[in-house]
């Protein structure tokens, strides 16, 4: 499963792996500086945005400021990421996001290889926001195949409407599975063309249905495998920090 890093509870023994987030590290010492205010950017206030307004608000947004492609952009590379347009929630909040900065003060935070590589999240945000969630934009057609985009979200009873993260993304790397393989570990029937996929390409079936993905990388797929290579602690944090920058392409 995949989860904001902030939730606490144990691993469920099924789940073979959750990018949770008992990753926590302390704080660095803050700078006597007091820091530059951040560029203003059209859209809406991060601290007015709630789970009562965020759909509403970020609909309109994205009709008034669309996009479809960003750099997400790390020392280890570059990946280019297509939106897509019919998970219009997630793709106007990642939008608005990565315009106003939010990925920029951000990390991969947890990393488990041949699963996916999560970030987004952080502890030495200057960019004031509030931690609301998304409504699921959960669509049969997208899948957690290699470079899947998706949002993290809290599980189980505290969530059951499946309300996504507002900014703990991740992208997934998984592994090659044969049809079978992949039907066995979906929750949901699997299409021939999506169980090719998952063949010939790998993926992560068993979050099919469960996370909304909302995007996938088009270029730079082997970044993912970069990122997935490098060692981490007992956290699953990089024992170096892979920064993050997100650029809005179009």
């Amino acid at each position: 499963m995949i989860r904001p890093r902030s939730f606490l509870l144990p691993l469920l023994a099924a789940a073979p792996l959750l990018l949770a987030a008992c990753n926590q590290r302390p704080p660095e010492t803050a700078d006597s500086a007091t820091p530059p205010p951040p560029p203003q950017v059209p859209g809406p206030d991060l601290m007015a945005l709630a789970d009562s307004n965020a759909a509403r608000l970020l609909l309109a947004y994205g009709r008034q400021y669309p996009g479809h492609e960003v750099l997400l952009q790390t020392r280890l590379g570059n990946m280019r990421i297509r939106l897509y347009d019919d998970t219009p929630i997630h793709t106007a909040n990642f939008l608005l996001l990565s315009r106003k900065g939010v990925f920029d003060e951000s990390v991969f935070n947890r990393v488990v290889q041949g699963f996916a590589i999560q970030g987004g999240g952080s502890e030495r945000r200057t960019i004031a926001m509030r931690s609301y969630r998304l409504p699921p934009e959960i669509r049969p057609q997208h899948m957690h195949k290699r470079g899947a985009l998706a949002m993290a979200r809290y599980d189980g009873e505290v969530n059951p409407g499946k309300l996504s993260s507002n900014n703990d993304f991740y992208i997934v790397q998984g592994e090659k599975m044969t049809p079978a393989q992949a039907q066995a570990s979906a929750a949901r029937p699997l299409t021939p063309e999506q169980l090719k996929t998952y063949a010939t390409q790998g993926g992560t079936p068993g979050l099919d249905g469960q996370y909304t993905v909302f995007g996938e990388v088009v270029e730079g797929l082997d970044v993912i495998d970069k990122i997935a290579n490098e060692p981490v602690g007992m956290d699953k944090w990089p024992t170096e920090d892979v920064g993050i920058k997100v650029k809005v392409l179009k």
